[in-house]
């Protein structure tokens, strides 16, 4: 038995779980300004089962620390980033009906965009009080690796001072905010992954949230690049 099929959901999970209404306008952001933020789409439901699901791997010592960089270049950096993470394996429904909404939209983005994207990558990410993470970008140009990132919020009624803010910064001036998104449940945000800087202010509570990323099957050099 695996670490995470130790959580048993509620059996009346929803479906879909993404609204599907909301992704032309989804598109039109990606393409007008390079990111989009939506609220209320994601399912309700599945945000209290998914959120519930995180609770329970941290109470269990079953998240791993974050770090920077990937590969052997891959290190642990408290100053910069202080969140956990554990990566969606498909052990629970919720995160299979997560999964599924992601496909669905990577084919939306596809057939639209022609982007070529050929695989999903998430992980939950939890932030304990205080944590934060620095300004950044998912992935360095002409790596090609994550094309689109993607963070679904879980935390139901967060308070105006809970901290723990998205912001998205302007590519050309990062003095610039674009937008300062709070971690509620049920927002969704996506982005270009090689030009949108963006940071995660300290947060005063518990945060928690799902971070994915739509990739190309790209290579380096001759090597695959390494999925996570």
């Amino acid at each position: 038995m695996t670490a995470t099929a130790l959580f048993t959901p509620p059996r009346d999970l929803p479906s879909p779980a993404l609204n599907r209404k909301m992704v032309p306008a989804l598109i039109e952001g990606l393409v007008k300004q390079g990111w989009f933020v939506g609220t209320d789409m994601i399912d309700a439901g599945l945000c209290q089962t998914l959120m519930q699901e995180i609770q329970h791997l941290a109470r269990h010592d079953i998240l791993d620390e974050a770090g920077i960089g990937r590969g052997k270049q891959h290190h642990l950096r408290k100053d910069i980033r202080g969140d956990a993470i554990h990566w969606l394996d498909r052990e629970s429904e919720a995160q299979r009906l997560y999964l599924e909404a992601m496909a669905y939209l990577q084919r939306e983005l596809n057939q639209a965009l022609y982007l070529g994207l050929f695989e999903y990558e998430a992980h939950f990410a939890h932030y304990p009080p205080g944590a934060f993470y620095q300004r950044h970008l998912d992935s360095f140009r002409g790596r090609a690796n994550r094309v689109i990132s993607t963070v679904g919020y879980l935390n139901p009624d967060w308070p105006s001072d809970g901290g723990g803010e998205m912001v998205i910064y302007a590519a050309d001036d990062p003095a610039r905010e674009l937008a300062r998104i709070p971690p509620s449940a049920g927002t969704f945000a996506c982005f270009l992954s090689e030009t949108v800087p963006h940071e995660v202010l300290p947060t005063r509570l518990p945060r928690a949230s799902i971070a994915g990323w739509f990739r190309r099957n790209a290579s380096l050099g001759g090597l695959v690049d390494p999925a996570r």
